[in-house]
Formats: C-alpha cells, sequence, structure tokens
C-alpha cells in the first residue's frame, strides 16, 4: 500500500508539471512527420534508424534553450529577435517561417482528410468539420482548457508504439541500424539525403521554437520555477523520437519487408498495414494519424499566430478575447480556412507539399538556431542562465550539420543527381 501511494504521488507530480514542453515536442509527430517517417521505413527499412539518436540529443537542447529563453526574459522568440535584430530582419523570418509552416498546415488537414477516408468519411466533411474544431477549440478555450486537450491527444501518440510492436519486427536490426555509423556514401543517393533532411525537419521544427517560448511565457513560468519545465521538455523531447522510430519500425518491419517501397501518403501506409501486419495495426496507425493531424492542425496555426504578432508587436494568447487580440485571432482563423481551403481542391499535390514541408523545416532550421544561439549567449539579456558549453556544441553542431545537408541537396538539384 504503501509503495502504490509513493507512486501516485510520483505520478501526480509528473502530471503537475508536463505542459508546453511536452506538448511542443510531440505535435511535431504530425501528418507530414508521419508521413516522412513511414517513407524512410518503407524506402530503406530500418537504415535511417541511426538518426534518432542525435536528434533527440539535439532536440532536448534546443527545446530547453527554447523554454529557458521565455522563463529568463518573459518574452517570446520572435519579440525577441525583433528587439535585438530589429523589424527589417524580424519580417523576413517571419514570411519564411508563414510560408513554411503554411505548407505543414496543408498537411495536417490533409492528414484528416486521409485517415478519416480509410473508414469511408469523405474528405468534403472531414476537412471541414475538423476546421470548424480547432477553431472553436482555441477561440472559445482559454490556456489551462487548452493545455489540457492538447496533453490528452499527446498521449494517444503510444498507438504508434503499439502497432510498432504489432508489426513484429527484427529487433536485433533495429537496435543495429539504430546505433551504426551511416557511411558517406549514403549521401550520394538524392532520395536517403532528402528524408534525412526531412525526418530531422519533422522533429526539430522552426516552428516548435516560437511556440514552446510564447508558452511557457504565456504560463506564467519564471526561472524560480523552472525545475519543473526543464522536466516537462526533456520528457517531451525524449518520448517523441521514440514514437518516431516505432513509425520507421512499422513500416520496415512490413512494407519494406514485403517490397512495398513506394507509399503516396501517410493512409497508403495504413492501409497497406491491414493485410501485413493485421487489422488492430491498421486501426492504431490510421487513428494515430487522424489524432496526430486534428492535433497539429490546431498548434500549427496557433504558433504562427503567436509568432507574427510577438514579431510585429500585436497582442496574441488564448487567454485574450477575440477583441483584445483581433490580429491573432484573425490570422489563426485565416490560415485554418486556407489551409483546409486547398486541401478541397481535387487533384491537388499534397504528398509532394507534405514531404516538402518537413524538408523546408529542415533547411530553415539553422538560421532560427543562429538567432536562439547569439541571444541566449548575451549575458545582459539571460544573465548567468547562458549556454553551457555542451549545450552551444549540440546547437551549433546541429545548424552546421542543416547548413551541410541543404548544400549537398542544392548541389545535387543542379546537377541533376538521382
Amino acid at each position: 500500500m504503501r509503495v502504490w501511494k509513493h507512486w501516485k504521488t510520483r505520478v501526480f507530480l509528473f502530471l503537475a508539471v508536463v505542459g508546453p514542453g511536452f506538448i511542443t515536442a510531440n505535435v511535431d509527430n504530425d501528418a507530414g512527420g508521419i508521413y516522412t517517417y513511414s517513407v524512410a521505413g518503407a524506402r530503406f527499412g530500418y537504415q535511417l534508424l541511426w538518426t534518432i539518436i542525435p536528434m533527440t540529443v539535439a532536440l532536448v537542447v534546443i527545446q530547453e534553450m527554447s523554454a529557458r529563453m521565455g522563463a529568463v526574459t518573459g518574452k517570446g522568440l520572435s519579440d525577441l529577435i525583433r528587439e535585438e535584430f530589429g523589424l527589417r530582419t524580424t519580417f523576413f523570418m517571419l514570411m519564411a517561417l508563414v510560408v513554411t509552416n503554411f505548407g505543414n498546415v496543408m498537411a495536417e488537414f490533409a492528414g484528416v482528410a486521409s485517415s478519416l477516408e480509410l473508414f469511408g468519411i469523405s474528405k468534403y466533411i472531414s476537412v471541414p468539420l475538423a476546421a470548424a474544431t480547432v477553431w472553436i477549440i482555441i477561440v472559445k478555450g482559454n490556456y489551462k482548457s487548452v493545455e489540457k486537450i492538447f496533453l490528452i491527444a499527446s498521449l494517444f501518440y503510444i498507438a504508434y508504439i503499439i502497432a510498432g510492436v504489432l508489426a513484429r519486427p527484427n529487433w536485433a536490426q533495429a537496435v543495429v541500424s539504430t546505433m551504426k555509423v551511416p557511411a558517406p556514401a549514403d549521401f550520394t543517393n538524392k532520395t536517403y539525403l532528402y528524408l534525412v533532411t526531412g525526418m530531422i525537419g519533422a522533429t526539430i521544427a522552426p516552428w516548435m521554437q516560437f511556440y514552446l517560448q510564447a508558452s511557457v511565457v504565456e504560463k506564467g513560468v519564471t526561472i524560480r520555477k523552472y525545475a519543473a519545465t526543464r522536466i516537462d521538455v526533456f520528457v517531451g523531447s525524449i518520448f517523441a523520437p521514440i514514437v518516431a522510430a516505432f513509425i520507421v519500425i512499422a513500416c520496415a518491419a512490413t512494407l519494406h519487408a514485403s517490397g512495398f517501397t513506394v507509399i503516396r501518403d501517410a493512409g497508403d501506409a495504413a492501409k497497406a498495414l491491414e493485410p501485413l501486419a493485421g487489422q488492430y495495426t491498421f486501426i492504431l496507425f490510421a487513428a494515430g494519424l487522424f489524432n496526430a493531424s486534428l492535433f497539429a492542425a490546431a498548434i500549427l496555426p496557433l504558433s504562427t499566430a503567436y509568432t507574427v504578432c510577438e514579431g510585429l508587436g500585436f497582442e496574441s494568447g488564448v487567454d485574450k478575447k477575440f477583441s483584445e487580440a483581433p490580429v491573432f485571432y484573425w490570422l489563426y482563423t485565416a490560415l485554418i480556412i486556407t489551409g483546409a481551403g486547398v486541401i478541397l481542391i481535387p487533384n491537388f499535390p499534397l504528398v509532394k507539399i507534405a514531404v516538402l514541408s518537413q524538408v523546408l523545416n529542415g533547411i530553415l532550421l539553422p538560421f532560427i538556431l543562429v538567432f536562439m544561439l547569439m541571444l541566449i549567449n548575451k549575458s545582459d539579456l539571460m544573465g548567468k542562465h547562458v549556454n553551457s558549453r555542451f549545450f552551444n556544441v549540440v546547437a551549433w553542431g546541429t545548424a552546421a550539420v542543416m547548413i551541410g545537408l541543404s548544400a549537398a541537396m542544392l548541389a545535387m538539384v543542379i546537377k541533376g543527381a538521382d
């Protein structure tokens, strides 16, 4: 009985601190991310699992930097960029982020459509209903109620872990691939390079840093209360890549093993799993796709609205009424309406947009990291809470790797490599 009470207390304490960090890290396993991980597993089997460990380390470091800046300064990332680097720099950064995020928003509604079409529901019904649902949740809710809904949605990602187990993978091969260092020759394969960049962009997206820092500020977290938020960030940043790994594993063990290496979208992956891994795996994969898509369809426009309004000096926040933050809510509304509307256009190239949005995330990431690193290492801004040497090495290293991958892809495009 005493042991049970001890664990019960620890569970309640954990649930009390879970919030922005867990939500932000996990929402990036969205429709575009799920599709990218599915393609990686189907196309290359377990080969790309080596990305999981370095991505996890980088995600932990980068997310902790965002949360710490929010707790120390009480300001969002775009707000700090505007103050330190000027409005012109902020404007161009915002435009790049809005374009990239709009591609992500379209991918989320495409995920809603494809997941429910697997159960016979037309996209002309599912997409408008999903758009209305996420709009009501944000516009009519407050921060505490919205956070609770998002936390519940985060827990549904366990479905992918279960699906990966049900797929009966070759665990020895998966572990070896996770620990194996890739050969330099692998990066001469255009598809391999594209998917590595997309996987990193899907796991550590630029919008996450803006959303997390804004959420920490809106929740009122100060540096005195930061210890609990750090735990939240660490747990979320470890759990999210584990989910990504199980998506790759599920598709590697079934689709790749059966020679089914080309899929059109994440819905295709779910459909193909049914004859290969059983009905339960199919249902879990499809249900997980719907949950992830709806979840991200609410947060990505929200993150964009936060970022733009902070950067340009407009009021923002879900605790404010529509009349108190009209630009914030109108931008959020416009992103949802246009993102959902595009999905209803017949023959729109949704799959290409979905993967391209993840690759664009990866290309834009190093530029956001440079801003973050310049800010977080300013002692007059952060005081004694500037980055440690380890955090600087990891963050600068991540930026350098992404610049290298982007340059390599550009070179291949110019040369017309296969």
